[in-house]
């Protein structure tokens, strides 16, 4: 599902001086608070992060961070952070550990370190850990829970012994 945007412009506290990647994950996280299913354009992240007033960063690198330098199945130049995921070109959401990640960005940062973010936006570390969960949750495989389970026999012998018992089974 695609989410366009179009919310007036807030006017909050004041600039939060977080460093652009940290920025663009809140920014993109209070966006997918909102619509926990949908995925983001370049411009509606941006646009919060600038809304927001999270970072003292320019429009061009903020822009950089979220088309290139946070995207975890991209590769990295030279930013290694996994805080998005590309879901279509010129669409991101919030990275998941089930994601594909690009291998030079294996291992690297998924959310902001936690004791950095502002107070107001504490609570989005408790609200990330509901949502990746729920999310592992919603897409586990039935069959890949199935691996393991004949091991006294090859795969083929398996199938062949379940549709021996197919009838059976009904």
């Amino acid at each position: 599902m695609k989410a366009v945007l179009v919310e007036p412009r807030a006017e909050v506290e004041s600039d939060e001086g977080l460093k652009v990647a940290d920025a663009v994950w809140v920014g993109t996280a209070l966006l997918q608070e909102k619509h926990r299913d949908a995925v983001f354009s370049t411009e509606d992240i941006v646009s919060s992060v600038q809304r927001h007033h999270l970072t003292k960063g320019t429009f061009k690198s903020i822009w950089q961070h979220v088309n290139q330098h946070c995207v975890a199945n991209r590769p990295p130049q030279p930013n290694r952070i996994c805080m998005l995921t590309a879901t279509g070109k010129g669409y991101r959401r919030l990275f998941r550990p089930s994601d594909k990640v690009d291998e030079g960005r294996k291992g690297a940062p998924t959310h902001p370190e936690w004791n950095v973010l502002p107070t107001q936006y504490q609570y989005l570390r408790n609200w990330y850990e509901e949502w990746i969960h729920l999310a592992a949750e919603e897409t586990q495989d039935p069959l890949l829970e199935l691996v393991g389970t004949w091991k006294d026999e090859s795969a083929d012998d398996y199938v062949a012994h379940l549709r021996e018992n197919w009838s059976n089974a009904q």
